[in-house]
């Protein structure tokens, strides 16, 4: 059977007696022409390597197919194992299937040492602590399009000053540009979930801030927006408050969310 000839993605779920599960997060994309808008906005380049995490029925998957991208899709829900290996069987050799937890994954091996994007429709109760995996980590992907609930992903891009600007804020931007493509209402979802989501377009900074550097970051903004109504002068007091700002030209009576990235890094680089 070729990709065109599959049955519609519901009638595979009606075929497998398949419901989403709320302990993973799930809710399905099954419209066909959103998943190929947001592979668009992808903008891979041809044959690309694509990671997928939580492909779940395979709506997103085929649209990364369609457009001739080389997919490993990591599952970690057994159940849907039996229908993603019919559409690896349609795929033409352009679709591996792997059983594992995201999070506990080695992307670096499953791209084969090669440069590759990833491209998903993340399930809601990771997609947080998979981003700051693929920041921080080893493995730096080509790019990353990643839906996300709306509140998450207006965090990603989030200025200084403003309510949704915090850790996840300064980390992203540190070493990567972020931008919203597109928002989607819960009812494109199967079932809708309780909240909007959006996706963002994700590309590395062409200079990337050292391991160190940005393990430093990590340390500073966990403590400054832990208490983030607080003076940096106390939230940093176990990172050297005053005497920290001092030597980065900070005034320790601002708050965390009024610094600006550059800000951050400045302090960062006073603790590596």
């Amino acid at each position: 059977m070729t990709l065109d000839r599959l049955p519609p993605i519901r009638d595979s779920l009606t075929e497998h007696g398949l419901t989403a599960k709320k302990a993973f997060g799930q809710h399905f994309l099954l419209d066909l022409n959103i998943t190929a808008k947001i592979v668009r906005f992808a903008a891979l380049p041809q044959r690309a390597r694509v990671i997928e995490v939580g492909p779940g029925p395979g709506g997103l998957t085929r649209a990364l197919i369609a457009a001739g991208a080389q997919v490993v899709a990591i599952e970690k829900d057994t159940r849907f194992l039996p229908l993603l290996d019919e559409l690896a069987a349609a795929a033409d050799g352009r679709l591996t299937v792997i059983q594992a937890d995201a999070l506990e994954a080695d992307e670096t091996a499953l791209a084969g040492g090669e440069p590759a994007h990833i491209v998903s429709n993340l399930p809601y109760n990771v997609g947080t602590p998979l981003l700051i995996k693929w920041l921080t980590g080893p493995f730096r992907p080509a790019s990353m399009t990643l839906m996300f609930q709306k509140e998450v992903a207006q965090r990603i891009v989030a200025a200084p000053g403003s309510d949704a600007y915090g850790r996840l804020s300064v980390i992203c931007q540190a070493v990567s540009s972020a931008r919203i493509v597109m928002d989607l209402p819960a009812r494109a979802f199967t079932p809708p979930p309780k909240v909007a989501s959006a996706v963002v377009r994700i590309e590395p900074l062409p200079t990337s801030p050292p391991p160190a550097l940005i393990a430093a970051l990590e340390k500073l903004t966990a403590a400054a927006f832990g208490q983030r109504r607080k003076m940096l002068r106390s939230s940093l007091k176990s990172l050297g408050g005053e005497t920290l700002c001092a030597a980065a030209g900070i005034d320790p009576s601002r708050r965390a969310e009024t610094l600006s990235v550059a800000e951050f890094l400045s302090l960062a680089e006073r603790l590596v």
